[in-house]
């Protein structure tokens, strides 16, 4: 499946793709790979363009891009589906995230272990998921918390200190 790194604002960023959607997108700093490719469809190159004005703050929303959820469990694609819908500069809690999908407040840790498991990060906004009192929780992607906090940052999400 071929996969293309690309340079933002923040650093390298790098999507992989095939016939039936985009596989992964990865946040910087993707480093390059010996099968990598200097060219792309032109619906990738669209999608790149879109990353690179999302992280110079003119935000998007990727809701409309063509994720191919067959590569995730059925249970993660139904949280991936949900978190979609956290618009730029908002917030939602995992337990949120569980009643948009019809589960109780039970299913909160399943939902965060499901976007731990987000092989689209950014693009689908796992970032703006934070725990029931607000707090900042793990973010698997490079840079961990500290990159989930910039993120939410760069899109003017209201925080607030401890």
């Amino acid at each position: 499946m071929p996969r293309l790194v690309f340079p933002t604002l923040l650093g390298s960023c790098a999507l992989s793709w095939h016939e039936h959607g985009l596989t992964r997108f990865e946040l910087p700093e993707a480093g390059p790979q010996p099968d990598d490719v200097s060219a792309a469809p032109e619906r990738i190159e669209q999608l790149i363009a879109r990353v690179r004005e999302h992280l110079g703050g003119r935000f998007q929303d990727f809701s409309d891009v063509c994720f191919d959820f067959k590569t995730v469990p059925e249970f993660n694609a139904e949280v991936l589906r949900a978190t979609l819908q956290v618009k730029s500069g908002t917030t939602r809690t995992y337990g949120e995230i569980a009643r948009l999908i019809g589960r109780g407040p039970v299913a909160s840790r399943a939902v965060g272990a499901a976007l731990g498991a987000n092989p689209w990060p950014l693009l689908i906004p796992c970032h703006r998921i934070v725990a029931a009192d607000g707090r900042m929780t793990g973010f698997s992607g490079p840079g961990g918390i500290r990159t989930k906090l910039r993120l939410l940052a760069l899109e003017g999400a209201e925080l607030f200190a401890d």
